[in-house]
């Protein structure tokens, strides 16, 4: 198959029409969340945690139907069709990688933190995503060197982060996303407890290797936490045990906010979401960082994610 090639123009064409098409499936997710409350009709795909509804099948099969449609010589990766079976190797085409619902188990409680994601991957790096939360009218979209961007409740879009970047200088000062995950293991619940009191702990009592972060924070949807980040209202989000539709378009928003992304505690950091990373499931998101007096923003950018994986260790996911 021939390589197809993207420009500037043709992103700003995909940007348009993935925006619509996110809001369309955002309905059907309005009209899903009323009919499972009054249902209660849930299946789960290997525990009582890992949940999966019919919409969301038919957000999937709605989204990936129009973009075939639409750009029939790209590829397509969604969540629901990797479970299905359906796992095509990542290339250099243009592929689109979906989420029809991120935060499934919001949707199924009502709580209004979900979303559909829409990211696409060129040349196996996200060139652009976009992610909308119809409970609450967030529409976050980004593309590669086109920046990124808030639309809350069809008002005038904000470029991303919302504010001026602050200073961060140690973690102490840090409001972190981070996620339970569906693998309640006790080996890795372990490994996350630890983490976590680490991150939150005090070292004056007692809490050896503590941090003290300000807070830790979950939404319940890695894509927004993403988004969070590119917004300015989370510093940091990690998370090990996500897939490549969980992240990619929030990848793209993030960096072109000015945030840096970063997979596994060895891999560089050189804000490059490559194939390794995309796919690695190990996560970590840093907002955009503003000088201080003795450091500019990507040196406290690739200290802080040091210092964060110096406290949190590593595991790997089953």
């Amino acid at each position: 198959m021939p390589q197809i090639e993207l420009t500037s123009n043709d992103l700003q064409e995909i940007l348009t029409f993935t925006t619509a098409l996110a809001r369309q499936a955002g309905d059907l997710i309005l009209r899903g969340s009323e009919a499972i409350l009054a249902s209660g009709d849930v299946d789960e795909k290997k525990n009582s945690v890992d949940l999966v509804t019919e919409y969301d099948v038919k957000v999937e099969e709605l989204v990936k139907g129009e973009l075939n449609k639409k750009y029939p010589g790209f590829q397509f990766i969604g969540e629901e069709s990797y479970a299905a079976g359906s796992r095509p190797p990542l290339t250099d085409l243009p592929t689109f990688c979906v989420d029809p619902i991120d935060g499934t188990t919001n949707f199924v409680h009502g709580f209004p933190h979900v979303a559909v994601s829409i990211g696409l991957i060129y040349n196996k790096r996200p060139v652009l995503g976009v992610i909308y939360n119809p409970f609450l009218d967030q529409l976050f979209t980004g593309a590669k060197d086109l920046g990124s961007y808030l639309t809350l409740r069809g008002q005038t879009p904000h470029r991303l982060p919302l504010t001026r970047p602050r200073p961060l200088p140690s973690l102490s000062q840090a409001l972190i996303g981070i996620e339970c995950g569906s693998d309640r293991s006790a080996s890795i619940m372990h490994v996350k407890a630890e983490a976590y009191r680490k991150l939150a702990g005090n070292p004056a009592e007692g809490v050896e290797g503590g941090r003290m972060a300000h807070s830790l924070r979950a939404l319940g949807t890695a894509a927004l936490e993403f988004c969070m980040v590119a917004q300015g209202g989370l510093d940091i989000y990690w998370e090990i045990g996500c897939w490549p539709w969980d992240v990619c378009a929030g990848s793209i928003i993030a960096q072109e906010a000015g945030g840096m992304v970063a997979g596994s505690p060895s891999s560089p950091l050189d804000n490059d979401v490559n194939e390794a990373v995309l796919t690695g499931r190990k996560y970590i998101v840093i907002r955009p960082i503003g000088d201080s007096p003795t450091e500019k923003g990507v040196d406290a950018q690739k200290r802080l994610i040091k210092d964060f994986y110096d406290t949190v260790g590593d595991f790997t996911p089953r």
